[in-house]
């Protein structure tokens, strides 16, 4: 596979609606830019390593960055360390790649742009949470020169890989308009299509066929036509939130009954009659198919357990929030969850169970948190986020290789974009997380930072904190 970003100058065919927002594609689009152009040299010195290709760590290391790429691991002493290097202290330290957000949403906007502020203010505070790649998942023409400009200049902002404006049941009620949207989405250089719910069998099954046709993978809800089992059989990349697991996983017991009666399977008989062992057939197709699931636990938590607004608030992350959005979050949650009491008990713990059972079945998981949806402050969530996943009892390096060597596996193997990343060894692109303390002892050492490497670019913890003190004095006034 090969990126399918076009060359310069190629057109763009016609417009793409998605949901409610009308998406006018622009002019024609510049080819996708080089990765890396951080120039310079960095030695990380006398750290220890937590390289992300086992479980395992590399004390007293030197760590070598040459133009954005890792060029030497080695112990102290052993590696030649260039003598225009910039030194930077890991006595004390644990050097692993940087994180990913795989469910992320850049504002999709109509025409042009939103203003630049707000643009590097949102990646901005990816780059200070450790977060050095995003997959935006709800696309707009104006994010692919966005992924561009940030891939290869002095942004400081993650890689950014980019899906086109959703198919849907509106975008994609019959299968010629669904092959229409994937060929232009490929033509205009999405990375992938996103997938909402609502789409028909028929109109599906040609998304699939024109999938493989053009190299344009395809990710993120489950539409109830097609069934998890339909959908992880005919080659979806990524199942997001967990779709359609539960719903397949009804005892048949339950099923019958329902279809003597003729009446539907409410929420709360589905979480009384989940059967684990078709839990773990899905599991296990999960594991065959090569598709990753993206939880967003910490959005279903806010979604679906009643929480107060104002506890949420006042959390410290709410400060790099504007007014305007914490006022519009506060009143989406005023109606309450969609479950109560026991329901919602219930369906955490399915929820968590499903994805013990992944994980136990050998499916591979991707960081993601729908940010910024309900509460979810861009960056800072992934964090919540995490500490939800470690109560499922999955543990921390599965938890952490979720971030990291799987989000390489997925750009190479689903994308067929670059993939060096998401280790710490020669010839990997410099994303790079420097803490204080090891995680694998404890993830909230995540927070603990002494400075993130994005493409071979240095943003020290002083640097982090001046640019979070601007984003909050701005938000304050």
């Amino acid at each position: 596979m090969s990126a399918r970003r076009p060359e310069p100058g190629a057109p763009l065919r016609s417009a793409i609606a998605v949901l409610a927002l009308s998406l006018t594609l622009a002019a024609p689009i510049v080819a996708h830019a080089p990765k890396i152009s951080a120039e310079g040299s960095f030695a990380f010195t006398d750290v220890t390593v937590l390289p992300m290709d086992g479980e395992r760590l590399l004390p007293n290391q030197t760590v070598v960055v040459v133009d954005g790429v890792i060029t030497a691991v080695g112990p102290a002493g052993a590696v030649a360390v260039p003598d225009d290097a910039t030194l930077i202290d890991g006595t004390g330290r644990y050097l692993m790649p940087g994180l990913a957000e795989m469910h992320a949403h850049v504002p999709p906007v109509q025409q042009g742009r939103p203003p630049e502020v707000l643009l590097d203010e949102l990646m901005f505070l990816y780059v200070a949470n450790g977060i050095t790649s995003i997959r935006g998942m709800l696309g707009s023409p104006y994010q692919i020169d966005l992924a561009n400009e940030v891939g290869s200049d002095e942004h400081v902002a993650p890689m950014f890989y980019v899906a086109a404006p959703s198919l849907n049941g509106s975008t994609a009620p019959n299968p010629a308009e669904a092959e229409r949207r994937m060929r232009e989405a490929a033509a205009a250089g999405y990375d992938l299509m996103k997938i909402h719910p609502g789409i028909p069998i028929a109109a599906w099954d040609r998304i699939v066929a024109v999938s493989n046709e053009i190299d344009l993978p395809f990710g993120g809800h489950v539409p109830a036509a097609v069934g998890i089992r339909h959908a992880l059989e005919s080659g979806i990349s990524t199942v997001d939130h967990v779709d359609g697991y539960l719903e397949a996983s009804v005892s048949d017991e339950v099923l019958a009954q329902a279809e003597a009666s003729g009446m539907g399977i409410g929420v709360g008989q589905m979480l009384r009659s989940l059967d684990e062992g078709k839990m773990r057939e899905l599991a296990s197709l999960t594991a065959e198919s090569g598709a990753f699931v993206v939880p967003t636990q910490y959005l279903w938590e806010n979604l679906y357990i009643d929480q107060d607004a104002d506890s949420v608030l006042a959390l410290p992350e709410f400060a790099y929030v504007s007014q305007q959005q914490r006022n519009q979050w506060r009143a989406q949650s005023a109606g309450g969850s969609n479950l109560t009491g026991e329901d919602a008990r219930l369906f955490r713990i399915a929820r968590d169970r499903m994805l013990e059972i992944l994980v136990e079945e050998g499916a591979s998981l991707l960081m993601g948190t729908d940010s910024p949806q309900l509460f979810n402050v861009p960056g800072f969530a992934l964090h919540r986020e995490l500490e939800e996943i470690a109560e499922t009892g999955i543990d921390t390096y599965t938890i952490l290789e979720s971030g990291t060597r799987n989000v390489g596996r997925y750009v190479a193997d689903h994308l067929g974009l670059d993939g060096q990343f998401g280790t710490v060894a020669p010839g990997q692109r410099a994303d790079l997380v420097l803490l204080e303390a090891n995680p694998l002892e404890d993830l909230a050492n995540l927070t603990a930072r002494a400075g993130v490497m994005v493409r071979g670019r240095w943003v020290s913890a002083e640097q982090i904190e001046a640019g979070l003190a601007d984003i909050a004095a701005r938000h304050a006034n």
